[in-house]
């Protein structure tokens, strides 16, 4: 009985670790996606919502390719449902109430985010409206990677970090998410409306890459500072690990934009970023659980 109770539950592990997985990747395909709509110009491709047409859900052959992107796009929706389903499912075996809220605020998330896409086409892609589209996305995956590192942490703190360090991590990660909600401001100021209808913000888009690269800089050197100050106290190898590669995925970040704000913006390299947003936001959350609680990252712990 003893050895069946056991390997029940790590097969219960192994499916909340997978679905977990699943959700976070999900999460950022939706970011990926939906940056080609819009670096396409396929973001009214389907001028109106829940419909594609006034009459019909789906596109017809003269809405053209644009028609056919968004519409495949919106079909994604019903991906993220079925892993979200899941993932509430398995959640919902376990029996812990920690897992069963997240798996629950990530399914309710889905059809939030579907009003709130929604909402942007009945809008026009207002970029205000847009910019919170993908915010709430990175939200998404933020509590995806808190989802998978409670499953094996379901308690508070094993080895406690210095309260300056905790500190420290809870400002990059502060710091972290004003930078990217100034990327997506700069980007309502762009030239990539998602349609050549659309409006843009009405800002100075050179003075707002300004402000978005002061907030990089700030964000690299309070990443930079974390990873010291956990290497001055001898802080453990996850945590090491995860600030090490928060500061990799910043650095990479950092030079994409640079790049793509030097070559005018090309649309392979403003959706590289847009995927480097969806991973930030993944990988700073894993850093501030690693300093806060210390122990292995969910990288390697979903490796086992």
């Amino acid at each position: 009985m003893g050895l069946t109770r056991e390997l029940g539950r790590l097969g219960e592990r192994v499916w909340l670790l997978r679905l977990g997985v699943a959700t976070l990747v999900a999460n950022i395909g939706i970011v990926v996606t939906g940056g080609a709509v819009r670096l396409t110009g396929s973001g009214l491709g389907c001028p109106t919502w829940p419909r594609c047409t006034d009459e019909s859900f789906v596109p017809h052959g003269e809405m053209g390719i644009h028609g056919a992107i968004e519409f495949g796009n919106r079909l994604l929706t019903f991906v993220l449902v079925a892993v979200a389903v899941a993932t509430f499912v398995s959640a919902w075996q376990s029996r812990r109430r920690d897992l069963r809220v997240m798996a629950l605020v990530l399914a309710l998330g889905v059809p939030g985010q579907a009003i709130v896409g929604g909402i942007t086409v009945l809008t026009d892609l207002n970029p205000w409206i847009v910019s919170l589209h993908l915010l709430l996305s990175l939200a998404m995956i933020s509590l995806a990677v808190l989802y998978l590192w409670r499953i094996d942490r379901p308690g508070s703190a094993s080895a406690p970090t210095p309260r300056g360090l905790t500190a420290l991590a809870w400002t990059t990660y502060a710091v972290s998410w004003l930078t990217l909600y100034i990327g997506t401001v700069v980007t309502g100021a762009g030239p990539h409306a998602g349609d050549l209808r659309s409006p843009r913000n009405g800002l100075d888009p050179r003075a707002l890459a300004q402000l978005h690269a002061d907030a990089v800089f700030l964000y690299v050197g309070l990443s930079l500072g974390l990873l010291l100050g956990l290497m001055a106290v001898g802080a453990s190898a996850g945590q090491l690990r995860a600030a090490r590669a928060l500061l990799v995925v910043l650095l990479a970040q950092g030079a994409v934009g640079f790049v793509q704000y030097f070559t005018d913006l090309p649309e392979l390299l403003v959706g590289l970023h847009l995927l480097g947003a969806a991973v930030i936001s993944a990988v700073v959350t894993w850093a501030l659980l690693a300093v806060r609680e210390g122990g292995r990252p969910v990288a390697e712990r979903v490796g086992t």
